[in-house]
């Protein structure tokens, strides 16, 4: 773990908020949260950042005010970050208040060398930008927005953490490609895996829920949203994910093809003379879901299906064969399973998938009650019977808090 060097201004007692970003190619996320009872101040979104439509949306959670929204052109992640910064300041949660401790930044991409949250210094910033190949869709952003918040307050800790942390204690049995070492390691070609935030939250609340330390259960956390991703949690570290070199391996996702045999990139080159490029736009953007049926919208393809819609029911039924594989292929590696949680905006509300996902598979010890599992809830919840021998959970993610909370405790002083 990185400590804050002697540069960084120290955190008083009373310093105890966090601000998250989560800076992506044209959008800004953001979340103020007050680590002393974990409560959200303000969250907000910009996004289209560089159109002449951008957007703000700004959503303050204390003393009554009103969600504010704006548009009109903001140029890069400057301005969007001096945006929200205006924004906050309007509440009286600006960016120069003694009570904000630290800024904790969403970074795609680790590679090995970053295994818990790190304390960014321009080494690291560095080393982020040395992963961009590995990264060319997130790691560039991440680091916009970073130098954007370091411009902003200088004198303030700022860290970072990374989706690929978590999945850092896989063995190399799992980790590895069967590919010629040399040129793997030379370019850095190995399964690093991804939303690792999500499987290190939803891992440790699913123990709670069961009344256990992380470290006495085995879990399998399946976050399954437009991104889609499975993990297997032994004793609270993960051990396989789904994820690989990108976030385009394993499951089938709203637009990404997940696992496929490497051969057919060969073939479409050769066969239909698709540039690489155009290979990468129709794996990761066009395929998954969207490909089989139109449609990457899991609410909509079930309304389809309810219609007879014989594609789109052959699109669920690709998606739960994929998921099902996962779950027995997680249950193989852990040997002993305690608990599956679904989580994620599929996994958390569409009751139709976490039900086909599990059927057919009681020799496992997984069922599912259809009363409890039509339940909404936004608090995790046991969706098996009392009798089932494995737990069957709905564990609703936060990112954002796994974020503010590795933030803090890294840069708070002790007893805070």
């Amino acid at each position: 773990m990185t400590t804050p060097t002697e540069s960084t201004t120290a955190v008083t007692a009373n310093a105890t908020r966090v601000l998250v970003l989560n800076s992506g190619s044209s959008s800004v996320k953001y979340q103020l949260l007050d680590m002393r009872d974990r409560s959200r101040l303000a969250v907000g979104l910009v996004e289209r950042i560089g159109e002449e439509t951008s957007r703000l949306v700004h959503t303050p959670l204390t003393g009554g005010a009103e969600k504010r929204e704006r548009t009109g052109p903001i140029a890069d992640h400057a301005a969007a970050l001096k945006a929200v910064a205006d924004e906050l300041t309007h509440d009286g949660l600006g960016l120069d208040s003694p009570e904000l401790a630290a800024i904790g930044h969403r970074v795609v991409h680790g590679g090995l060398r970053f295994t818990e949250p790190t304390v960014i210094t321009e080494e690291v910033l560095a080393e982020v930008e040395r992963l961009v190949p590995v990264a060319p869709l997130h790691n560039p952003a991440n680091i916009a927005g970073i130098r954007t918040a370091r411009a902003l307050r200088p004198d303030l800790p700022q860290v970072a953490v990374f989706d690929t942390a978590f999945h850092t204690t896989m063995p190399e049995s799992a980790a590895r490609y069967a590919i010629d070492v040399e040129t793997a390691d030379a370019h850095r070609i190995r399964r690093y895996g991804f939303h690792g935030t999500s499987h290190a939250y939803v891992s440790r609340r699913t123990a709670a829920l069961l009344g256990k330390e992380p470290s006495e259960v085995n879990v399998i956390v399946l976050h399954l949203g437009n991104g889609a991703s499975a993990s297997a949690v032994a004793g609270g570290r993960c051990v396989e994910t789904s994820m690989g070199l990108t976030p385009l391996e394993g499951l089938v996702m709203g637009t990404r093809s997940g696992d496929i045999d490497p051969a057919v990139t060969f073939h479409l080159k050769r066969v239909a003379g698709m540039s690489a490029d155009e290979i990468d736009e129709l794996l990761n953007k066009k395929s998954g879901l969207m490909g089989l049926c139109g449609d990457n919208d899991m609410r909509e393809i079930r309304r389809r299906i309810d219609e007879g819609d014989e594609r789109a029911r052959l699109a669920f039924d690709i998606y739960i064969h994929r998921l099902k594989k996962y779950i027995g292929a997680y249950y193989a590696v852990l040997g002993r399973v305690d608990a599956i949680a679904f989580t994620a905006g599929v996994g958390e509300n569409a009751a139709p998938v976490r039900e086909a996902a599990v059927a057919g598979l009681e020799e496992l010890g997984l069922v599912v009650d259809a009363d409890l599992n039509a339940v909404r809830s936004a608090e995790p919840r046991l969706i098996s019977p009392n009798y089932a021998r494995v737990a069957v959970a709905v564990v609703p993610t936060d990112e954002e808090l796994e974020i503010a909370q590795q933030t803090f405790a890294l840069v708070a002083p002790e007893g805070v």
